[in-house]
């Protein structure tokens, strides 16, 4: 199959990683976070890739998997969780220690098995392992920037899946019959010249895409130890684990000798690395853009002059609008109607967790709701999933709710995140609202009204309890 991205003789690594990059973003290939450069790309289609796993004889025949903590390789997780095996993810950037063991709960239902594979779960299901555990992994998931077909692999450039394969092998976690796999989209896919290969690049053996399963029969080894010469003292500050590591291979003898610190550039010469790119995504309009700052930077000002008085609440519902300042007990309950806001009292709103909204945004319909369910519940599983919304409409009676992203990418993302979702024996369904699916721009909303009223209203000091703190997308 011929790269849909070509790499040109003399390619450095940085070329490669730029081309993919760029690559991706110019044909929206990814969900979010954006733009990808400088990251491991959570690709479109990174779900049914990861299902692939699933599929191979050597992950079947496997007990303990380690998988990288990025969102793309969030569903290889969920995967190997589901199959009952031991999953080990590393500690992002490996900033507190080596490993987390995934603890899920006894019986765990399939529900919340999805929960202990992302990355709240991750933190909230886990127990540290250490350098000295007695640990066999059999298999390993890494994300890649780009991978040839021969296991020769690129990643964002930082090095922590050579270091953390480094580490599992001075620990005896791992050896040279270790199995590596890859996840990535097909267009990462890309001829790499042999010659970049360095000594302590970590090779893969298997690459798993959204079409293809790859068995790349790599001849390269695989580093079976730190290269201590590749690191250097700025690196050992950043990576407490790395300090404890040399001074135990120190105790017992072996050459840590670190490698000296790349020196600072000259003036007017270009570093290995370029600097960050600042390409985004297509804006949508950057009028709309500067006005949404000044309406912000004006509504901060009212929210200032709000907190000199007692605050007033103006309920606003779909075709009945109550007086500013009314009693909530006119509004129905949890299980009615729209909610737009609760008493202050209570902590800010039940029914639509809102904070200030971009010029347009896109609306995600989720039906299947069953009666009875809270929308305490319904937010909870949507944090749980990463698929926080601007702003949550509740209509319990319709047995439905309207979910707001800040464009189309958050909205297919979370689309992405909510197939299978099931709440209290129900299985719920999410699809863009109707209002965009028909060829009309993809910020319109569908024919509910936008928060203009509550706007309008004088705004209250939010609580630190309040929905609307608690849907901010972290």
């Amino acid at each position: 199959m011929e790269p849909a991205i070509q790499i040109k003789a003399g390619a450095t690594k940085w070329d490669i990683r730029q081309k993919v990059w760029d690559y991706i973003e110019e044909n929206n290939l990814a969900n979010f976070p954006r733009p990808v450069h400088n990251r491991i790309p959570n690709f479109k289609g990174a779900t049914q890739a990861c299902n692939k796993l699933a599929d191979l004889q050597e992950f079947k025949s496997s007990q303990t998997v380690k998988v990288n903590p990025d969102r793309p390789q969030q569903q290889a997780r969920f995967v190997t969780l589901e199959a009952r095996k031991t999953l080990l993810v590393p500690t992002p950037r490996l900033r507190n220690g080596l490993f987390n063991k995934i603890t899920p709960p006894q019986g765990a239902t399939k529900e919340q098995l999805r929960v202990c594979s992302s990355a709240q779960g991750v933190k909230d299901f886990s127990v540290p392992v250490g350098l000295d555990a007695k640990v066999k992994v059999d298999l390993v998931v890494v994300g890649s920037v780009a991978v040839s077909e021969k296991g020769v692999r690129i990643g964002k450039g930082e090095g922590f899946a050579d270091m953390e394969y480094g580490m599992m092998a001075s620990m005896g976690a791992v050896n040279e019959s270790t199995v590596v796999v890859t996840v990535v989209h097909d267009c990462q896919v890309v001829d790499i010249p042999e010659e970049l290969r360095e000594s302590h690049d970590l090779t893969v053996d298997y690459i798993l895409t959204p079409t293809r399963v790859i068995k790349t029969n790599c001849q390269f080894p695989k580093p079976l130890a730190i290269i201590w010469t590749k690191l250097n003292t700025e690196k050992l500050q950043k990576i407490p684990i790395l300090k404890k590591l040399r001074a135990l291979e120190e105790q017992a003898g072996k050459d840590v000798t670190l490698g000296v610190p790349p020196a600072a550039p000259e003036p007017g010469l270009h570093t290995t690395r370029p600097p960050r790119q600042t390409r985004q995504r297509p804006r949508q309009n950057t009028q709309q853009d500067a006005e949404r700052e000044s309406r912000q930077e004006r509504a901060a000002g009212s929210e200032q002059k709000g907190r000199q008085r007692p605050p007033q609440v103006k309920k606003e519902s779909r075709g009945d609008a109550g007086k500013e300042g009314e009693p909530n007990e006119r509004r129905r309950g949890r299980s009615g109607g729209n909610i737009r806001e609760k008493d202050l009292e209570e902590g800010g709103s039940e029914g639509v967790t809102q904070r200030r909204l971009p010029v347009s945004v896109t609306t995600v319909y989720l039906g299947g709701i069953p009666t009875g369910l809270r929308v305490s519940e319904l937010k909870t599983a949507l944090r749980e999933r990463e698929a926080a919304p601007l702003r949550l409409t509740w209509q319990g009676a319709q047995h439905r709710a309207f979910l707001d992203y800040s464009d189309p990418q958050a909205a297919e993302q979370a689309l992405e995140a909510l197939q299978g979702l099931s709440l209290n024996g129900s299985s719920l369904q999410a699809e863009l609202a109707k209002s965009q699916r028909g060829g009309k721009r993809s910020g319109q909303l569908n024919t509910r009204p936008r928060a203009s009223a509550a706007s309008k209203s004088k705004p209250a000091q939010p609580d630190s309890k309040s929905a609307a703190n608690e849907m901010t997308e972290p």
